[in-house]
């Protein structure tokens, strides 16, 4: 909550000069703002699009954990939202394994707020009213420093994703995977042990705006072919029907 009057309007020609663009990249890189003012979060959205990112809003800590299971690249979060305190939101988020790097907007601009927000799970932590060059910096900073954090393998009981590699090995053993199969198997393990919906899957690995029964069959494939290939010694690649997939070590 609370106004951040330095957003509205967003001054292009000046942020050009001060800020490094995304919108050269291959892919546009993902944030999800939550803020319940909506003038607020209407000049965000504006204005980090202009900067070449894709912009989710949502109003409601309950929204934004129930978001929190899609890839994003960094969440903006406000703490004043009317529904639960912003730092309940980041140790839920946390608790959850969410590594996704968080960035809190707020008007609590007091030692002790900003204290309580680093530890307990925010990356970053800018008071209002701030400039909207300085967040832009902010956020390409901890980008950077986030995307250089989570280089490292990736591990669900035996099975080890390495995302620099893009390899596979399950016990010791290479898993040859194709480049979609890879996507969609390093989705799932950043997702471990939380149920990936279909739509979720349309969207982040295969990046269509809707589903269609064509594409289901494609997704409902892949899952087939990944769940091969990774082994059943034990199942990993879990179906629960009628919602989606989770990828797991289910202890005996």
């Amino acid at each position: 909550m609370g106004s951040c009057e330095e957003v509205s309007p967003v001054d292009t020609s000046a942020r050009r000069d001060t800020t490094e663009s995304v919108s050269d990249t291959t892919t546009r890189l993902r944030l999800l703002v939550v803020e319940d003012e909506q003038k607020v979060a209407n000049a965000l959205r504006e204005g980090l699009e202009g900067e070449g990112y894709d912009v989710v809003t949502e109003a409601t800590g309950t929204a934004a954990l129930a978001r929190s299971l899609e890839s994003f690249d960094l969440i903006l979060l406000d703490l004043g939202l009317p529904d639960l305190d912003g730092f309940d939101v980041i140790a839920t988020l946390r608790e959850r394994h969410i590594d996704t790097p968080i960035f809190v907007l707020t008007a609590r601009d007091a030692v002790r707020d900003r204290v309580h927000g680093l530890n307990t799970g925010a990356d970053d932590y800018l008071a209002k009213p701030f400039a909207f060059t300085e967040l832009v910096a902010r956020i390409h900073a901890l980008l950077r420093r986030g995307r250089a954090e989570r280089t490292g393998p990736l591990s669900v009981g035996k099975l080890v994703v390495d995302s620099a590699r893009r390899e596979v090995r399950r016990a010791g053993t290479e898993v040859v995977l194709t480049a979609k199969e890879f996507d969609l198997l390093e989705y799932l393990v950043r997702a471990e042990g939380h149920v990936v919906s279909r739509d979720a899957l349309a969207r982040d690995v295969w990046k269509e705006s809707a589903r269609s029964t064509t594409l289901d069959n494609v997704i409902d494939v892949h899952i087939s072919r990944v769940r091969r290939k990774i082994g059943q010694d034990p199942p990993l690649l879990h179906t629960v029907r009628g919602v989606g997939f989770a990828l797991r070590e289910d202890t005996p």
